[in-house]
């Protein structure tokens, strides 16, 4: 693989150079100096590197069929997903598991509602979130957390409303009283996300 640099970049920079760069097959650490300049590498050179992304393993779905996204774009928005999880404090892992749900990792993914990109926003949302291209995938991934993280305050931090409000909508989760809708697509996606969810999470922490 190519060797990610040790100089200063930009959060900007930070998501072009490693979106676009060749796949990467091992961790990258984060380093910030006194000055508050950020160094990226996967070959960390003093102990005042953080690893920011593992390089996970790779697992199976509970039918035994392995999972594999389509182009490796897992792998290729891994780092992004991480800033976007620092950023918006989230599990990175939840952010992976909606993302797989909604959209398998392709950026350009269309709906029949109409939702749009990699975290799937629908017109309002994205309005809402100022993502003026849904198809960008670092700008529908920042909204996309953001509108997560509302949704995560909003419903006091419990993660089964507020997936079941990214999915049906907020006002569809409180017009219910505040429990998931009666809607089958819903109800589903829950529990994919959360299956989802733990999946990553198993990867990620061996």
């Amino acid at each position: 693989m190519a060797r990610i640099q040790q100089t200063p970049v930009s959060y900007i920079a930070i998501m072009v150079v490693l979106l676009f760069a060749p796949q990467a097959h091992a961790d990258i650490y984060k380093y910030v100096d006194k000055y508050g300049r950020v160094y990226l590498t996967d070959r960390p050179s003093h102990t005042g590197y953080k690893r920011i992304v593992r390089t996970w393993k790779g697992w199976t779905l509970p039918s035994g069929k392995g999972y594999a996204d389509s182009g490796n774009n897992r792998r290729l928005y891994a780092p992004a997903i991480a800033q976007a999880a620092l950023r918006y404090r989230l599990p990175h892992a939840l952010l992976h598991a909606v993302i797989k749900a909604e959209s398998a990792y392709n950026p350009i993914a269309v709906s029949r509602a109409g939702a749009v990109g990699l975290m799937q926003l629908m017109p309002g949302t994205a309005l809402r979130y100022g993502v003026s291209n849904r198809k960008d995938p670092i700008a529908n991934l920042s909204g996309g957390s953001r509108y997560l993280r509302d949704l995560m305050g909003m419903f006091k931090n419990n993660l089964v409303l507020a997936l079941a409000a990214y999915n049906a909508g907020e006002n569809a989760v409180i017009r219910y009283g505040r429990k998931i809708p009666p809607y089958p697509e819903t109800q589903t996606y829950v529990r994919r996300v959360l299956q989802y969810y733990k999946q990553y999470q198993l990867s990620m922490s061996g």
